[in-house]
């Protein structure tokens, strides 16, 4: 028979207990690391998905998992064509990239956008608006084609890694749009903290990836396809790749888009094509410009990312320079995190500091909106 007395005292078990969990859960942060982005990604589609996952499961007789692979398989041909056009246009957005930045001077380099690279491909001379056809369709999938398939050569030495992330998220996608409600209510009754605590944090996470998603993912997409049929109509050399990457440059708020369409247009100004670069610059600033304006206060009813504009650009651009492409996404959502964690300190007086300070009455509308349905009521004090 077990002598009671020589086990530790209780507050040292506990204490014991907390230490081993916090360093368990650095451990596993760290062995998860390498695959975050499938993890979070999968997550944010599992949550956005499921509305869709209930209209499926409706027309196949309530089986709700043959609803979701019917979700994953209708998300895969909308993302996997986007993604093979954006490695065919990686290399000649590159090659544009450089060729810019060798130019001699500004005039040079205005010039280089609008003008072919002297190598004859489809993707460096005007486009032919009025004489397009299967031919030149043909030519146009021939090229990038070509360009996309070097790409995926170029990137087979980490196939492995590429199929084991794709893997993942699919079944990560897969597994939330299944039991992602099991899940959630696994965390929020293990979860260190609060149910309401819980439920505040989790729903700043899902806020951010349709924010980022919807709200600026969306809006991008849609000034960048306008962009691109704006370059094609005008017989802009590399329309595609210049639409590409006004779809990137359109991810900075309301400036972004002129980033690039305003040099294509000098650059087709001093090119001596003047009716273009005039059209191209009434149509940049009448209707890709405004498509920000208008796009984003629309889709922000489906996506409201709650961070003030320039946070976000911050958070997008340290996140690139810290983490890499995918800092897009962690940058912005580690800070979305961190002011809900100030916020929930701040109401709870955990600073010790008593009472929430009382707000300016110089507030913006923005700042002065009463929380989300929900929300409205203190959570208990943090002991």
């Amino acid at each position: 028979m077990e002598d009671p007395t020589l086990d530790p005292p209780a507050t040292y078990q506990k204490n014991a207990l907390r230490l081993l969990a916090f360093l368990l859960g650095l451990a596993a942060l760290h062995t998860l690391s390498p695959l975050w982005t499938a993890l979070v990604l999968s997550a944010w589609v599992g949550k956005l998905a499921r509305p869709l996952v209930r209209r499926f499961s409706r027309a196949v007789g309530g089986r709700e998992r043959a609803a979701a692979v019917l979700t994953i398989l209708l998300l895969l041909a909308l993302v996997v064509p986007f993604l093979v056009l954006l490695a065919a246009l990686t290399g000649d957005a590159v090659d544009l990239v450089r060729r810019v930045l060798a130019s001699q001077g500004g005039r040079d380099a205005l010039e280089s956008i609008v003008s072919g690279g002297g190598n004859g491909s489809a993707a460096e001379t005007p486009f032919n608006w009025r004489g397009f056809g299967i031919g030149q369709a043909f030519d146009l999938f021939k090229q990038y084609g070509s360009n996309a398939l070097r790409v995926l050569q170029t990137v087979a030495g980490a196939a492995a890694e590429v199929a084991l992330w794709l893997f993942l998220f699919l079944l990560g996608s897969y597994t939330f749009l299944t039991d992602g409600p099991r899940a959630y209510r696994w965390l929020e009754a293990r979860a260190p903290l609060h149910r309401r605590h819980t439920r505040r944090l989790v729903g700043a996470f899902h806020e951010t990836g349709r924010g980022l998603l919807i709200g600026v993912g969306l809006t991008a997409l849609v000034q960048g396809l306008g962009a691109t049929v704006t370059y094609v109509a005008l017989g802009v050399p590399r329309a595609l790749v210049l639409g590409a990457l006004t779809c990137f440059a359109a991810l900075i708020p309301s400036f972004g888009t002129a980033l690039i369409w305003v040099p294509v247009a000098a650059g087709l100004a001093l090119a001596g094509r003047h009716v273009p670069a005039i059209i191209l610059a009434v149509i940049g600033t009448v209707v890709i410009g405004s498509l920000d304006n208008v796009l984003r206060p629309l889709l922000s009813r489906f996506g409201e990312l709650r961070m003030p504009g320039f946070v976000l650009l911050a958070a997008m651009f340290g996140g690139l320079g810290v983490y890499g492409t995918w800092g897009l996404v962690l940058g912005p959502l580690v800070v979305r995190l961190l002011i809900e964690v100030l916020d929930i300190l701040r109401e709870e007086g955990a600073w010790g500091l008593g009472q929430p300070p009382v707000e300016p009455d110089d507030l913006t509308a923005d700042e002065t909106d009463p929380p989300p349905r929900g929300e409205s009521e203190r959570p208990p004090r943090i002991a």
